[in-house]
């Protein structure tokens, strides 16, 4: 039975909020780019990384987001915490992608207000429908942000090391999402959800490559 959160949890989660849009997150893990060299990118080469990384950012902010709404709506103790778990992660990566976004001179999404509303939305509306359901669609999300990251690699300019350093890590870190979700009894999402999910991930990741 679906538990209706309290006042504190509620003021909890606004807090989370103001801390993913406005606040700097905090990595308790070393950033992996730290002991990098930067070096000195051309302009389109350093526009396009920049654009990718602030695809990865926003992608983090709706993490947060989705893994918040998801997370309240739970009902299983074991689904709530890997949840939690999962999140306390993306905020690392928040801490990651901002920092490098911050050095190569640009600047983060400024749609993410209505991504992380969006996300939010869905990881309730998940959460509501049940467990394997919500661990499900955990799954099917680090997926998909897996398949991104790896592409990313591919486009990323070969001598950008830092920013490479940081999606191998991101991409090992949601992987490893997936996997925990799938172990704790995940249901395969049907297929005209994953579409769903990868024409919704398409119109944001291209919005906020230039927005």
């Amino acid at each position: 039975m679906l538990k209706l959160p309290s006042v504190d949890q509620l003021i909890g989660e606004f807090d989370t909020v103001l801390r993913t849009l406005a606040a700097p997150a905090a990595s308790v893990r070393s950033h992996p780019d730290r002991d990098i060299a930067d070096v000195e990118l051309q302009a389109a080469e350093k526009n396009h990384a920049a654009g990718l990384m602030r695809v990865n950012h926003c992608g983090e902010v709706c993490a947060q987001a989705l893994y918040q709404g998801q997370a309240l709506t739970a009902r299983d103790p074991a689904a709530r915490e890997a949840l939690k778990q999962a999140a306390a992660e993306e905020v690392e990566h928040l801490a990651w992608t901002r920092q490098r976004l911050d050095e190569l001179g640009s600047h983060r999404s400024l749609l993410n207000p209505l991504w992380y509303a969006g996300s939010f939305a869905m990881g309730v509306t998940a959460g509501l429908i049940g467990d394997k359901w919500n661990l499900g669609f955990l799954a099917e999300t680090e997926r998909q942000v897996t398949a991104h990251l790896e592409s990313h690699l591919a486009q990323l300019p070969e001598q950008d090391a830092k920013s490479r350093a940081i999606v191998t890590q991101m991409a090992i870190d949601e992987s490893s999402h997936a996997e925990q979700a799938v172990a704790l009894g995940a249901a395969e999402l049907p297929l005209p959800v994953t579409r769903l999910m990868t024409a919704t991930s398409k119109v944001m990741t291209t919005l906020s490559y230039h927005i």
